[in-house]
């Protein structure tokens, strides 16, 4: 199950670079969740057709990934964010000066906006 959710992001972050059809039934298949059996059918191919175009799409989702990285780098960056959120909380919480903390929600508000 893991595997299945982990090709549909890679599909968010690099189904742009398949082509029209190789992307129609990857969605089709890990975003709908519709059979082998099905997509065959919608597609007037084999059910074998279709297995082979998934095996090779997730090869080359997971070689995109493995090159450019940019799902790492948004859960990398992600979890930069929330600590950086969390330690202004507690800054916040130990500092009773109005102006640091306002200075505090500015960042804050940068970082949830521009990271």
């Amino acid at each position: 199950m893991e595997e299945r959710f982990d090709i549909s992001i890679l599909l968010d972050f690099y189904g742009n670079l398949l082509t029209e059809k190789q992307l129609d039934i990857m969605n089709m298949y890990y975003n709908e969740d519709l059979s082998l059996s099905e997509i065959a059918e919608l597609n007037n191919t084999s059910r074998q057709a279709i297995h082979d175009i998934i095996k090779r799409c997730q090869k080359l989702l997971i070689g995109y990934e493995n090159k450019l990285q940019l799902k790492k780098k948004s859960v990398d960056s992600a979890l930069i964010k929330k600590s950086l959120l969390e330690k202004f909380d507690v800054i916040k919480c130990k500092v009773n000066n109005n102006d640091i903390e306002l200075y505090i929600n500015d960042i804050e508000k940068e970082i949830m906006e521009n990271l």
